[in-house]
């Protein structure tokens, strides 16, 4: 059992806080902007709450962090009332938000200096992931720290991966969007596609999902798609963040994406429609409209 810390508490952080509890059986404190919301938290697994994340993080052995982008997590890190301000000596924060390399890079130094270790540590799997405790978790840092916090996230993950020094747990949630994407666009042009032609769609999956188009999109978007439903899953206005991320670090290293350029307009469609909220297989809505 490890003293640990969790910051964010929103559609992700929530069960993954609580698997840390209840599988990892740690010592949980957590931090929410919104501190009924930790409170709430607390009351549910029997953690503490409390109103910084500099409290939440002062003597933890492991910080996680989940929070919305680049500019929150500087705010819960280093700005004031940040965890940095009680980060001991040889704690290791892990940062499950999906941000840039660059602040992971940041983040590393600036906990470095502290005497202290910084993993980024992305996820996939999406709110049904977290909920089951089965993500799928991208790190970034050094080996001997990855080494120590793998156990512990081993609680909310099914799959754990080192994939480079810092920064390299966001590249490769990046490359992960990118693939995610074009399937996605590719699948909405299907079944749009067949439904033009008058086939039964569920036949059609059911014939080129055992073959190689077969996808983990197909099998469990398919049937939402095909009935007009969007509410199951990774929200548009999230992607379009993690989009952004991607395109942005394009430019710096001189990748060329065009299909996710072109998807992320896309997208852009989509919220012009009023589907901010929607999930990310809404781009068949742009189709259909």
């Amino acid at each position: 059992m490890a003293k640990v810390a969790f910051i964010g508490l929103g559609v992700m952080g929530y069960p993954m806080a609580g698997h840390l509890k209840v599988r990892g059986g740690h010592e949980l404190t957590v931090y929410n902007r919104t501190f009924a919301k930790a409170e709430k938290w607390a009351a549910e697994f029997g953690g503490r709450a409390v109103r910084t994340p500099a409290e939440a993080a002062d003597g933890a052995d492991f910080v996680f962090a989940c929070v919305g982008n680049d500019d929150d997590l500087r705010s819960v890190t280093t700005g004031k009332g940040g965890a940095f301000e009680t980060l001991k000596a040889d704690a290791i924060f892990i940062d499950n938000t999906t941000a840039s390399a660059e602040v992971a890079r940041e983040l590393y130094e600036a906990a470095k200096a502290r005497g202290a270790h910084f993993v980024d540590a992305p996820v996939s799997g999406g709110q049904a992931g977290a909920e089951n405790g089965v993500l799928t978790v991208m790190c970034g840092g050094d080996e001997p720290a990855f080494e120590r916090a793998k156990p512990v996230i081993d609680a909310f993950a099914r799959m754990v991966g080192l994939m480079g020094t810092a920064g390299a747990g966001q590249i490769t949630k990046m490359i992960n969007q990118i693939c995610i994407a074009g399937l996605v666009q590719g699948l909405a042009e299907g079944i749009h596609f067949g439904k033009k032609a008058g086939l039964d769609i569920e036949k059609v999956v059911d014939v080129i999902s055992k073959g190689a188009a077969g996808s983990w999109q197909m099998e469990n978007r398919h049937k939402t798609m095909n009935a007009g439903k969007y509410d199951f899953g990774f929200a548009v206005d999230w992607m379009r963040k993690d989009l952004d991320i991607v395109l942005s670090e394009a430019r710096r290293n001189g990748a060329k994406l065009p299909v996710t350029a072109l998807v992320d307009q896309f997208y852009g469609d989509v919220q012009a429609m009023g589907g901010n909220r929607w999930d990310t297989s809404s781009l068949l809505a742009r189709l259909e409209k």
